[in-house]
């Protein structure tokens, strides 16, 4: 069998590059300034749930190799794009800078061209101007999205099925809208650090955390609960 470490993820500010300062400033918009803060340090006490898992990782003798939601290349170019995320304070990145220093090897995991349309279509989204534009813009960026998430889902799958060889690891850090798990060939034995279900619904509740307190509360305690491996 191939095997396969699910790690869902939720990304960060720093994971969006130049975008960032504009995403934070719409969040708090969104969701208050209060709020948003504490949506930041659930993310970041999940990030350090996710590394200390990944701490415990045994690699044996085997090859592991790593696939990144967004990772456009291998080798030295995903060394350097490694390098300079962690500098910018990337946690995803610092968890896979720690698995690299142990041997893991970045594979490539995306289609450059995929992954650049999704890009120019969250930047084409105003920032200013009429209500009914944005919303329209929005509207549409949903609709292409989903295409967009459908082709690189499938695009992953098999970059993961090329790559990852009997006996080996494979480890893939996905943002939860994904749905990766549903194409992946039957001979490859995938564990979910954590059930990607409950990271997504964490997301999708966001904006009504309010009028959903009691479930919102267990999706954020689900977060901050370590991982017990029972390998």
């Amino acid at each position: 069998m191939k095997n396969l470490i699910y790690i869902p993820i939720i990304h960060s500010s720093a994971d969006m590059g130049s975008m960032a300062s504009e995403l934070t400033r719409k969040s708090i918009d969104e969701f208050g300034e209060e709020f948003w803060k504490t949506h930041v340090a659930t993310v970041n006490l999940y990030w350090e749930v996710i590394s200390t898992y990944c701490n415990t990782i045994d690699f044996g003798n085997k090859i592991v190799k790593i696939y990144q939601d967004g990772m456009v290349a291998d080798g030295a170019i995903a060394l350097k794009i490694m390098e300079d995320s962690v500098q910018a304070g990337s946690k995803n990145y610092e968890v896979i800078s720690k698995l690299v220093n142990r041997g893991a090897i970045i594979q490539k995991t995306e289609d450059l061209e995929l992954v650049k349309k999704e890009l120019d279509m969250l930047k084409s989204i105003p920032s200013s101007g009429s209500l009914i534009r944005k919303i329209i813009k929005i509207i549409k960026f949903k609709i292409s999205r989903h295409k967009l998430l459908v082709q690189r889902d499938k695009f992953i799958a098999e970059s993961i099925n090329k790559t990852l060889k009997k006996n080996e690891i494979g480890i893939i850090f996905i943002g939860a809208y994904h749905r990766v798990l549903d194409k992946l060939p039957k001979d490859i034995a995938v564990k979910e650090m954590k059930e990607v279900n409950k990271i997504r619904e964490y997301q999708k509740l966001l904006p009504f955390h309010a009028k959903k307190k009691e479930r919102f509360k267990e999706l954020t305690l689900y977060l901050k609960k370590q991982v017990v491996d029972e390998r």
